[in-house]
């Protein structure tokens, strides 16, 4: 499914809100997004969220043949995968340009910087190797996936241990954690990876761009870097020209990014040992009181709560009780009335003023009837196959003769009218 591409408003909207140095969430121009780091049950799980961006890594270890160019260094295999979980756009089983652009410089910021000792990994040299796989589910996509890829992954291979092995001649034992304690990885340092978005042909820079702001965005820079101000991988993208005024003020920010996030991992990592030390809750014991498993959450508001109940029973004191039937309502337009069960009529006549209108009518036809039958004038025949009745009415002229005419009037038989035919 395609992403829906944004209107020409919304465009520019967003552009014009970037030359005045003004953000969509309120940060300022060199301001990251709230950082928060969990780790799950098992070791080698972790939780990034980088504003609503949500990304989960795993971290897991087999042992493997080695490469015959290299027997005797271990393997490091990643793998990004784009749920349709995270944004429509993304395609279930299917690689796409996205992916394949972060997977290669998720291993050219992690695997080509040596950060981990691959040597360390050998277990019989040219036989047999540890292979660390780190699978990166991305859970929200809400921009800005590559730094937070490179903050889950390089947070859950420190987290990540390995089973002991032992090696008696040519037999290799692998001793579960319950026999012999896991060992941590080997590493030396660790690179995070920071991206800049480039408007107008580099005019305007933006640190941490949301999903919006990557839309309209003429290129991006990524830079992985370490805490000693090491430069692990560079990589610009867009077609656009940099200064190198740009390129150096972009990394000093790095620096300082990158120095923050490494501090916030490091804590992270002690209050998880310290937690599994003590015997308390940590990973998703922990995390499923506070409801912090679900991708998008509501913060909570702070109540106070002091004096709620003296408050509830002032106003129940105050409070007027509701009538038990309601009002009719009014209407303000005149000609409109509403008339239902347990409301009061407002068509302005009351149900006993039209019931004695009818009777006074019938009253009043009856007497005219009774009238013309008694003077003999009228005789009426009546049909009842037809439609139409003859009605003969006898009239002396002042001549002494007798004139027939036909006429028609109308005779009332029930609701409807019917025509009738008069001679006279």
């Amino acid at each position: 499914m395609k992403e829906t591409p944004l209107s020409n408003c919304e465009r520019d909207f967003l552009l014009k809100a970037i030359q005045e140095k003004k953000r969509l969430d309120g940060r300022q121009t060199y301001d990251y997004r709230k950082l928060k780091i969990m780790f799950g049950t098992d070791f080698g799980c972790c939780f990034v969220e980088l504003g609503k961006t949500r990304v989960m890594a795993q971290v897991s270890c087999e042992l493997v043949a080695p490469k015959e160019s290299r027997p005797n260094e271990g393997i490091m295999f990643f793998n990004i995968e784009l749920s349709p979980m995270a944004s429509p756009a993304f395609e279930q089983g299917r690689q796409s340009e996205l992916s394949v652009k972060l997977n290669r410089q998720l291993e050219r910021c992690l695997r080509n910087s040596k950060c981990i000792d691959l040597e360390s990994l050998c277990v019989v040299s040219g036989e047999k190797v540890w292979q660390i796989r780190v699978d990166v589910h991305t859970l929200n996509h809400d921009g800005n996936l590559m730094d937070a890829a490179s903050i889950t992954a390089i947070a859950a291979l420190c987290h990540f241990r390995r089973p002991d092995v032992g090696i008696q001649g040519d037999e290799v034992t692998v001793y579960s954690p319950n026999e012999r304690d896991p060992i941590p990885l080997s590493i030396y340092h660790m690179p995070i990876s920071v991206s800049f978005a480039f408007f107008q042909q580099g005019t305007y820079l933006l640190v941490d761009p949301c999903e919006r702001e990557e839309r309209v965005m003429d290129g991006l820079l990524m830079i992985a870097m370490n805490k000693h101000r090491e430069i692990c991988s560079i990589q610009s993208s867009g077609g656009i020209m940099l200064l190198k005024e740009q390129v150096m003020r972009c990394s000093k920010i790095a620096s300082v990014k990158v120095s923050e996030i490494t501090k916030l991992i490091t804590k992270a990592l002690e209050n998880d040992k310290t937690a599994r030390k003590a015997g308390g809750k940590c990973g998703f014991a922990e995390s499923m009181p506070q409801e912090r498993i679900t991708a998008l959450k509501m913060e909570e508001t702070p109540v106070e709560m002091t004096d709620a109940t003296e408050q509830a029973n002032d106003i129940d004191r105050t409070v007027e009780v509701p009538p038990q039937i309601s009002q009719s309502p009014v209407v303000p337009i005149p000609g409109m009335g509403h008339v239902g069960q347990g409301l009061q009529n407002n068509w302005g006549i009351e149900e006993d003023d039209l019931d004695e209108e009818d009777s006074d009518n019938k009253e009043t036809t009856m007497e005219v009837e009774e009238k013309r039958q008694a003077e003999g004038d009228v005789v009426e025949l009546s049909d009842s196959d037809s439609e139409e009745d003859e009605v003969v009415i006898l009239q002396p002229e002042a001549t002494g003769g007798v004139q027939k005419n036909t006429s028609t009037s109308s005779h009332l038989k029930g609701p409807a009218a019917s025509k009738k035919r008069h001679r006279k």
